[in-house]
């Protein structure tokens, strides 16, 4: 996995001591992980520790508390991420939302492997485990959905304008509607462990897409 990979690469800068940033991007990192793995409640600080090899004094100058630490994964690794692959792509459209839309979805799709059809989708199993107990876990999870629905309402929104997307659509609704199908078809196929029920969720929603699309 690409994780493991990373978490090797910055292991290795810490030991040497070459980047004072290594330990903390190496606690999130094995954190996520075994957030991803075991849900924050059950993740464990002691095996976070096993998998970096690093020490709770090292832990603790970087993170008062677990709840701290949960934080940071939401708001340096998880957000960077949805930003990275779902937010970023849609404000470069290039004058065809419903195309960059597809492709993000596309894009996705491709990245799924076994582990990642097995365990999920970090945010929304977060926000299935924590939203409901943790005002501040809510919060966070709140503002990145939100950020991820007004990406994908802005490009819709000037789509409308430039008369590639039909115009009888409220882009604020569509991007609500697009962000819960996409958590629907993860929850899915995570439940039935099903990769063709997720392919076949995808393809409805890139169907719907091009009920969208304005033809030249």
């Amino acid at each position: 996995m690409v994780v493991v990979t990373w978490m090797a690469d910055i292991a290795s800068l810490v030991s040497r001591g070459t980047d004072p940033d290594a330990t903390r991007r190496l606690l999130l990192q094995a954190a996520y992980a075994e957030i991803l793995r075991h849900g924050y409640q059950a993740a464990s600080l002691t095996r976070i520790l096993q998998d970096t090899g690093l020490t709770k004094g090292a832990l603790y100058h970087h993170f008062d508390n677990k709840r701290a630490l949960g934080f940071a994964v939401i708001d340096e690794v998880i957000a960077p991420m949805v930003h990275r692959y779902w937010i970023a792509p849609l404000a470069r459209h290039d004058g065809d939302p419903i195309g960059s839309i597809s492709e993000c979805i596309g894009m996705a799709a491709g990245r799924i492997d076994d582990e990642t059809l097995r365990l999920g989708c970090p945010l929304n199993n977060l926000a299935q485990e924590m939203s409901p107990i943790d005002e501040g876990f809510r919060q966070r999870i709140g503002a990145v959905f939100a950020q991820w629905r007004l990406a994908l309402a802005n490009a819709l929104e000037q789509g409308v304008a430039d008369g590639v997307v039909v115009a009888n659509i409220d882009p604020e609704a569509v991007s609500i509607f697009l962000v819960a199908a996409l958590e629907g078809c993860l929850g899915m196929a995570k439940t039935t462990q099903d990769r063709d029920m997720l392919l076949a969720c995808g393809s409805g929603i890139l169907d719907y897409l091009e009920r969208l699309r304005i033809n030249s």
